[in-house]
């Protein structure tokens, strides 16, 4: 089971007190776009065997939306960090860099 730390409040618990919200960092295409960027957003996800950076929501505490990042091969959760940042933060990329070393960021 993940553990998870909630920026926003600092609480720290298991999963079950967020709920998912997929990827994060994604560029979000509504229904006014053109199809193909609809059907991209919608269908063609990144799916990586390793570290992954996705969207939680703190359910049943505070409510905000955050990030997080982890691996999805050993649930391995590396840190999180609120939601307004645009891509993950130095510290966080140096923290997973120095234990997974052969790990790049995707662009």
């Amino acid at each position: 089971m993940l553990t998870l730390t909630c920026p926003c409040c600092g609480i720290t618990a298991e999963e079950t007190e967020f709920a998912p919200g997929g990827e994060a960092h994604l560029k979000r295409f509504g229904p006014d776009s053109s199809d193909a960027d609809f059907e991209g957003y919608l269908f063609a996800r990144k799916n990586p065997k390793g570290v992954h950076f996705e969207r939680w929501r703190h359910a049943y505490g505070c409510g905000k939306w955050f990030l997080a990042a982890r691996c999805t091969a050993t649930l391995e959760v590396f840190g999180t960090y609120a939601a307004q940042t645009h891509k993950p933060p130095a510290d966080l990329i140096k923290k997973i860099k120095a234990k997974r070393p052969e790990w790049e960021p995707q662009a």
